[in-house]
């Protein structure tokens, strides 16, 4: 196949980019192969007869061999949503993310008796875990969901910062687990390539 460099890393976005939904986002080194988040999307009128709408996976199924995890942001549908869908064609794929939100995956993955045939590994704040040469940093986020992260990854082509969903408000976090700004800070110190972050209103005025 086609032989990569050690310092090389591609993103592809399965969906989620210049829409509201369908996070999903595959890091892919010479290592192997990540998925960030597995939403779906709910459809609009003009989808006559669709209920959801999900990825395609067809490029991360095509290269299952080097495939090593999928890591959750948050629990929210549009970022776990599709995992009923993408399980059956994966090989008890290790699912990481914090207690609440493994804990959503696996009252949805139960619903399609899917729960034993994934490993599910909970995080942490302030946790790491190294998957296909990358190390995935847990940094806590408050959102309108709790136990929501942010990812700090080290990767082969530099330090990257993944926001996750999040609100800066100190006032809306649940105590002990506030959008963490100090990590933030800390981690991009050494110099950051790349930083992946959402506003979902950046467009509305005011």
């Amino acid at each position: 196949g086609h032989i990569m460099s050690d310092a090389v890393l591609t993103i592809t976005p399965l969906g989620g980019l210049g829409e509201i939904g369908l996070n999903s986002t595959l890091f892919r080194t010479a290592q192997g192969t990540v998925l960030i988040d597995c939403g779906l999307m709910f459809p609009e009128d003009y989808h006559l007869g669709v209920d959801i709408i999900i990825p395609r996976f067809d490029h991360l199924l095509d290269n299952q061999t080097d495939f090593r995890g999928i890591v959750l942001t948050h629990g929210h549908e549009d970022h776990i949503g599709a995992l009923p869908w993408l399980v059956p064609h994966l090989i008890r794929p290790k699912i990481y993310g914090s207690r609440f939100t493994l804990a959503l995956v696996e009252n949805k993955l139960k619903e399609h008796n899917l729960h034993d045939q994934v490993q599910l590994i909970t995080m942490e704040p302030g946790g790491s875990v190294e998957l296909a040469g990358i190390n995935f940093h847990f940094f806590p986020v408050s959102h309108s969901i709790i136990q929501g992260f942010a990812l700090g990854l080290e990767t082969p082509a530099g330090r990257m910062l993944h926001s996750g969903d999040f609100k800066i408000d100190p006032a809306a976090a649940v105590p002990g687990w506030s959008t963490d700004l100090e990590s933030f800070r800390q981690f991009a110190e050494p110099g950051l390539k790349l930083l992946m972050a959402d506003s979902t209103n950046v467009e509305r005025p005011g």
